[in-house]
């Protein structure tokens, strides 16, 4: 007995769309610095209005403080500042992306915060629109990036959470930053 697979070609325009509707996958996409970048949305817990933040001492820079999420004690970053770039301006279309991610423990979990200019959309993007990022000329760190999406002929940045969340390299920076404010006291 042979089984018969159909190729690309002989595949009706509604085979081809439930095929690109398997290999999609949703994000959300935002602004930070003008600029659109997007996370997985199976990554995204919740969305909520910039209020409340309570600074930390001796937190790397990019750590604006932590919130009180419903009784859990949630850390912010500022994206903007973990990127390299000066911190985002606080407006009134300032959001924190609530982000669940994997701790250096491997299979435990944290949520954390990240302070984004405004929300845009969630976006369907096919796995045929996703490039590999580029190992140079973007303006943040290329293990950031997942890969590049196309969407309606613009290009948004898709970012690879748990490189940019790693809360292995946060704490490596916090370390970093307690050592410097004791240097000069």
């Amino acid at each position: 007995m042979t089984a018969l697979v159909k190729t690309d070609r002989s595949l009706t325009p509604a085979q081809k769309q439930a095929q690109t509707a398997v290999t999609a996958k949703q994000y959300l996409t935002f602004l930070l610095g003008g600029e659109m970048f997007s996370i997985n949305i199976l990554c995204i817990k919740e969305i909520i209005w910039y209020a409340n933040l309570t600074e930390v001492p001796m937190m790397p820079a990019c750590i604006r403080g932590v919130i009180n999420l419903r009784g859990a004690v949630v850390p912010v970053m500022d994206l903007s500042s973990r990127f390299g770039k000066p911190s985002t301006p606080v407006t009134k279309n300032t959001c924190i992306v609530i982000i669940e991610v994997e701790t250096q423990n491997g299979g435990e979990r944290q949520n954390m915060g990240l302070v984004v200019d405004s929300v845009q959309a969630v976006l369907e993007i096919a796995s045929s629109e996703i490039e590999q990022a580029p190992s140079f000329g973007t303006k943040i760190r290329p293990d950031f990036i997942e890969g590049i999406g196309k969407v309606n002929g613009k290009f948004v940045i898709l970012l690879n959470v748990n490189r940019v969340l790693s809360t292995e390299e946060i704490g490596q920076l916090g370390q970093v930053a307690a050592h410097s404010e004791m240097g000069m006291a």
